[in-house]
């Protein structure tokens, strides 16, 4: 009998979407222990983000075994305690290169901008989903622009111009799939492109964001200070060439010319060391988790449901898109970390809990 139980929850399991996160996950581990291992305690970030990968996997388990649905009776305590963890960031966050984006909580440094992304996902989804997705009047354009906008402001003055552009990029996506009209992409459209005007006009920027947007407009204006991390990031890439040197024997990384290559530029770690093959494979495990994600929508049965998996595979996409182009100089450096590969805690749990989310949605197809 309970064989026939397991037999029948293995059943509801998306397999090709677990082994490719696996795949993609394992092969994140893989790389940071590349990128750092000439460090005196090579095996210092391995440790620590294996941690993050196994209590990631644990908490993706927890979010297959309930009925996502329930989740809709917890819209407005989620989203009131994520407004609080990113207000409270301001107060006793922790600073890491002119950035206050974490909480200590001793054993662990808690970035609340991480969480948004989620829990955006799961509160947009069910407002859409109330209105099934049609959106008219102008009070819920008002609702729809203060409820995507709070989170982004707070996390823009962080400051984290990355990660509010990925709440961005899943309030489209989700809309996108709910009946926008083209008028209304249109006007979302204008509006988006009046407020980076305005931004750049009145120069509401940091410093050091301007030049990373400068430099990527012209990468020779500052070569030894903010364009540093592009110029070798390029060279990584550029001297991978089809087979690359060889795994733990990247010369860009080992020799430390490319700073922080454990997290935002782990893909050059990747082209460096495996070449065009290895990046290539990254790309493919990438193509097929988004594939995953449409085909969950697509076969979910309910509105909520399909709205979060597109939520979730338009985050993964946008991040996936502008974290490598930035590695090649085709998008502004931003710090938005690659999904399950990049080094961290925060953005490992996010996406792991979205992982779960989406087998939930999985298993419940049928129901």
């Amino acid at each position: 009998m309970r064989n026939r139980v397991y037999l029948n929850w293995f059943n509801y399991i998306n397999r090709g979407l677990i082994f490719t996160v696996l795949a993609i996950m394992l092969f994140g581990n893989l790389m940071v222990y590349s990128a750092t291992h000439v460090y005196d305690n090579p095996y210092q970030f391995l440790q620590k983000q294996l941690v993050f990968s196994f209590l990631g996997l644990a908490v993706a388990v927890g979010f297959m075994f309930f009925d996502y649905n329930r989740l809709r009776q917890f819209i407005v305590p989620f989203y009131v305690l994520n407004i609080f963890l990113l207000i409270v960031v301001f107060f006793i966050g922790k600073d890491v290169y002119g950035s206050t984006r974490w909480i200590p909580l001793g054993f662990f440094n808690l970035q609340p901008s991480e969480l948004a992304k989620l829990v955006l996902i799961i509160t947009f989804g069910e407002f859409l989903a109330d209105r099934k997705g049609d959106i008219k009047e102008v009070k819920d354009w008002l609702i729809v622009a203060a409820h995507v906008g709070v989170p982004m402001f707070l996390i823009m003055l962080q400051p984290d111009l990355g990660t509010s552009l990925v709440l961005l990029a899943i309030m489209l996506g989700m809309l996108s799939v709910s009946g926008l009209r083209w008028q209304q992409a249109l006007a979302i459209f204008s509006i988006g492109l009046s407020v980076v005007f305005a931004v750049l006009k009145f120069g509401l920027l940091h410093e050091y964001q301007m030049k990373r947007i400068l430099v990527f407009l012209d990468p020779s204006i500052d070569p030894t200070g903010v364009g540093y991390n592009l110029k070798q990031s390029k060279i990584a890439i550029g001297s991978g060439g089809f087979l690359g040197k060889g795994l733990f024997s990247g010369t860009q990384s080992s020799l430390g010319f490319l700073p922080v290559r454990y997290a935002d530029f782990i893909f050059s770690v990747v082209a460096e060391e495996l070449g065009f093959l290895g990046a290539g494979a990254v790309l493919l495990l990438f193509l097929a988790l988004l594939i995953k994600c449409i085909s969950i929508a697509k076969s979910s049965g309910n509105l909520f449901g399909s709205l979060m998996a597109i939520g979730i595979g338009s985050m993964w996409l946008f991040q996936i898109f502008v974290n490598i182009g930035m590695t090649m100089g085709m998008m502004p450096v931003t710090g938005v970390p690659l999904p399950f590969m990049s080094y961290g805690g925060s953005a490992m749990m996010m996406n792991m809990m979205s992982v779960g989310l989406l087998a939930n949605i999985y298993a419940h197809r049928l129901k």
